[in-house]
């Protein structure tokens, strides 16, 4: 039957609404919140200088202190894996940020303590920030898979993976400042306060896709009809949770292998400069606090356009291949064979050269930040957040080595040449895992069947 002159205009009306892009503010404030996350590990980096020569802390003692985040991280992964995979990612989201901001905030409050109770309660507040943003990865790997179709989600993944230098060109100045204006105790109230009210943002502001209600029909449908989970949440509720023996099929694998080698090292670049980065420069180059507050700065922005960089480049390739492998492995190779860089540093008296070389390390290492967007790729969709969770035991399993090794070293020797030689190394390892170990990328639930985009030839 013929329609009717009023149904047509009204399906041409219908037809002819512009799709809305809800995908990208949602993105942005995950970007805000992981910034937020990193600052919140990064600032004993900038706030230790003073409070170690308040409190008598040594470069061991730092060293454990730094590492103590990672023990808790490295711990909370699986349970915070499982939580995800059987909660609301969103929920969980928001009062693990509330959380970890108040365990921050109360750390500006030790010199209150007698002097015996300072290091102890520091390791366990520095310990509870960990385990409780442990689920922050797996989460940020649920709301993009739930919010972007495949032939986005290698860049959305490392717009929020560039969290890390955000957190330094957003937070570092602010927090240098603070230490150096005001005292160091204001670093962690600052941020901690900060986070709580930003919590509070996320509770009022986010949903899934299919639940949110500034998300019109087209864009939900271009989201579903281009490999977006945007039921992934709801489906939670509704299916058996999964069980901890599922992981198995990770460790059977050559290709995770590769892979969280790849993860232990890139990590290791990652905990030197948000941990004795800052000290690096004070101690081992000369510079006050809040001269690094700003010099940091530099490396963190060459890192930020390397992490764009790298979701611009895995799509672009993506696009033109159909080969997740090519796409995905590319810039993790050529991001680690950069960062090698820093090695150099060790045979400098210049700070313009070691800042330059510092911000090729870390533009490298921006380029590499596509493993999660890897484990993505390869995870059955089922534990995706037991997959990340693994992966971020692999991670940060070097969170705590690094700090406590460089510790050692800068106290035994009394300078950071061995520390640099150490995690240049770490950039080596990884390139040689991502070219003879990982191999093809495939989905472990279907491992004779390679990751090609629908459509590509």
């Amino acid at each position: 039957m013929p329609l009717s002159a009023k149904a047509q205009p009204a399906i041409a009306r219908t037809a002819s609404v512009a799709r809305t892009h809800m995908r990208y503010y949602v993105l942005a404030l995950i970007l805000l919140v992981t910034a937020i996350n990193l600052g919140d590990r990064a600032n004993l980096s900038i706030a230790g200088n003073g409070m170690a020569q308040e409190l008598g802390l040594d470069a061991v003692a730092m060293g454990y202190l730094f590492s103590a985040f990672a023990w808790a991280y490295v711990l909370g992964q699986l349970p915070g894996g499982w939580i995800l995979d059987r909660f609301n990612s969103v929920k969980v989201y928001g009062a693990a940020l509330f959380l970890w901001s108040f365990f921050t905030f109360l750390q500006g409050t030790l010199s209150w303590l007698p002097a015996g109770m300072v290091v102890a309660t520091l390791f366990v507040l520095r310990f509870m920030v960990g385990f409780v943003e442990a689920p922050i990865y797996p989460a940020n790997n649920y709301i993009v898979s739930a919010w972007f179709p495949l032939k986005e989600r290698g860049l959305a993944t490392a717009v929020f993976s560039s969290a890390q230098y955000v957190a330094v060109m957003l937070f570092v100045p602010v927090m240098g400042a603070l230490s150096h204006a005001l005292s160091w105790h204001y670093v962690f109230w600052f941020m901690g306060a900060l986070g709580m009210l930003v919590s509070l943002f996320w509770f009022w502001q986010m949903r899934s896709p299919d639940q949110h209600p500034r998300v019109n029909a087209q864009e939900l449908a271009y989201l579903r009809d281009n490999g977006a989970l945007i039921d992934i949440e709801s489906a939670k509720g509704k299916a058996a949770p999964p069980k901890l023996a599922a992981i198995a099929i990770l460790f059977k694998s050559r290709m995770m292998l590769g892979i969280y080698i790849g993860q232990y090292c890139i990590t290791a670049l990652q905990y030197f400069f948000i941990t004795w980065f800052p000290i690096y420069l004070v101690k081992g180059r000369g510079m006050n606090i809040l001269e690094v507050g700003f010099v940091a700065t530099l490396p963190a922005i060459c890192g930020f356009a390397g992490s764009i960089l790298c979701g611009v480049l895995s799509d672009a390739l993506l696009k033109r291949t159909g080969s997740v492998t090519i796409a995905r492995k590319t810039p993790f190779i050529l991001g680690m064979a950069m960062a090698m860089g820093l090695v150099f540093c060790n045979f400098t008296e210049s700070l313009y050269v070691v800042v330059a070389l510092m911000c090729l390390a870390l533009f490298g290492k921006g380029l590499a930040q596509i493993g999660l967007a890897v484990v993505v790729d390869t995870s059955p969709p089922a534990i995706v957040g037991m997959a990340t969770g693994v992966f971020g035991i692999a991670g940060n399993l070097s969170g705590i080595v690094t700090p406590i090794v460089i510790g050692y070293t800068v106290q035994a020797t009394g300078s950071f040449i061995i520390a640099l030689y150490f995690v240049a190394a770490h950039a080596l390892l990884a390139t040689l895992s991502y070219l003879l170990l990982v191999g093809r990328l495939r989905r472990l639930d279907q491992p004779e069947q390679p990751i090609n985009v629908p459509g590509a030839h």
